[in-house]
C-alpha cells in the first residue's frame, strides 16, 4: 500500500476544537487503505523522504514552528516530494495578501485594505478588525476604533471593518467537489457547528474560490458570512490544513467525506 507521512500536531489546543480526535478517527478509517504514520509538524524533513507522500492535516498555525515549515517547504520543493495539499496554493498556504487581491478585483470578500491611506475605501464603521497577514487561527486579531486602526495599518497586517454579520457558514471541498456546509447561527459562538443546507447560489459563491485558487488536488474550506444585506462575503479559503469539523457531522456524511478523500490520495498518488 501508497506509504503515508500523516503530518498532525495532536498536542495543539485549538479553541471549541480538539484537533487530536479529528486526525485519530481520519487515520483509523485511511489505515485501512494506505500505510500510515503520524508526524509533527517539526519533524517531517527528517522523516518525509521515506515516504509516497506527506499529507498535512490539523497541524496548528504556522507562526508557532515558522523556521520548521520554510524548511519544509525548501525541501519538497527541491526533492518533488507529494505534498497534498499541494503547495501552489494560493490562499491561506500562502499568507492573507490573497483577501487584498481579490477584494481589488471586485469578488465578494469583506473589504480588506493593509495601508492607513487607504481606510478610505472601506465601508464606514466605528471599529476595525485588524490581523497579520501571516496569522492563523485568530492569532493576533484585535478589534479597534478607528484611531488605532489608522496607526496599525502599516502594510504587514490586514484592516476591515467589523462587519454586524448574521452567522458564519464553512463550505468544505475534496479536490473540486463540494461535501457537506456547516454553520455558526450565533456569531458570537463561531465553533459551536451546525448542519447547513446550501442554496445554488451558495454553492456558486463558495465554487468560484476553489476554482480560482486552482488545486487540482486536496481538502479546501470557504469561510464566509451572511453579511446585512443578505449576501455572501469570503472571510478567508483555508487551504493549508483546515479543520473539518467531522465531528458535527451524521454519520452518512462522515463516510462519504472519508470515502471522498480516500480516492482523492489514490488520484493524487497515480499522477505522473
Amino acid at each position: 500500500m501508497p506509504r503515508i507521512l500523516y503530518v498532525t500536531d495532536l498536542a495543539y489546543e485549538a479553541r471549541g476544537r480538539r484537533y487530536c480526535d479529528e486526525d485519530i478517527f481520519l487515520t483509523s478509517r485511511l489505515r485501512a487503505h494506505f500505510d500510515l504514520a503520524l508526524c509533527d509538524p517539526r519533524d517531517v524533513v527528517r522523516l518525509m523522504d521515506a515516504f509516497d507522500a506527506v499529507v498535512v492535516r490539523n497541524s496548528g498555525p504556522v507562526l508557532t514552528y515558522q523556521q520548521a515549515y520554510d524548511a519544509f517547504r525548501e525541501h519538497a520543493l527541491a526533492t518533488g516530494a507529494r505534498v497534498y495539499n499541494p503547495l501552489s496554493g494560493k490562499a491561506d498556504m500562502a499568507g492573507k495578501q490573497y483577501l487584498l487581491d481579490l477584494h481589488a478585483a471586485g469578488h465578494p470578500v469583506i473589504p480588506t485594505v493593509d495601508r492607513a491611506e487607504d481606510l478610505h475605501r472601506l465601508p464606514d464603521t466605528d471599529r476595525y478588525v485588524v490581523k497579520p497577514k501571516l496569522g492563523a487561527d485568530s492569532m493576533g486579531l484585535k478589534i479597534v476604533p478607528a484611531d488605532e486602526a489608522r496607526a496599525l495599518a502599516t502594510g504587514d497586517v490586514l484592516v476591515q471593518p467589523c462587519v454586524d454579520f448574521a452567522y458564519e457558514v464553512s463550505f468544505y471541498f475534496v479536490d473540486h467537489d463540494f461535501q457537506y456546509a456547516l454553520f455558526a447561527p450565533h456569531p458570537d459562538r463561531r465553533w459551536q457547528l451546525e448542519p447547513y443546507e446550501p442554496t445554488a447560489q451558495d454553492l456558486e459563491f463558495a465554487r468560484r474560490f476553489v476554482d480560482w485558487n486552482t488545486l487540482d488536488h486536496g481538502i479546501q474550506r470557504v469561510d464566509a458570512c451572511r453579511a446585512p444585506g443578505g449576501e455572501l462575503l469570503l472571510v478567508e479559503l483555508e487551504d493549508l490544513n483546515p479543520y473539518l469539523s467531522l465531528d458535527v457531522l451524521g454519520d452518512a456524511v462522515r463516510d462519504a467525506f472519508v470515502a471522498a478523500m480516500k480516492t482523492s490520495l489514490h488520484r493524487f498518488l497515480s499522477r505522473v
